[in-house]
């Protein structure tokens, strides 16, 4: 259960640093990356939401613990 946190908490840096150029730069990084694969972006943005879901259950199952040791 471990991997799939720091699984969750990469795609989650990969989604927070996209809204990030988005909000200052008016720059979509993953949009940019697959320019000639639509596809290819919905899939990270719907891993992204899903990371995020993970991690909330992930948060609520350990006690608020995301990354036991």
């Amino acid at each position: 259960m471990i991997i799939a946190n720091y699984i969750a908490l990469i795609l989650l840096l990969i989604g927070g640093l996209n809204w990030g150029l988005i909000g200052l730069f008016n720059f979509n990084l993953v949009a940019w990356i697959f320019q000639k694969f639509e596809m290819g972006a919905r899939i990270v943005y719907v891993l992204v939401a899903l990371a995020a879901i993970w991690l909330i259950i992930s948060a609520c199952i350990d006690g608020g613990i995301l990354l036991a040791m």
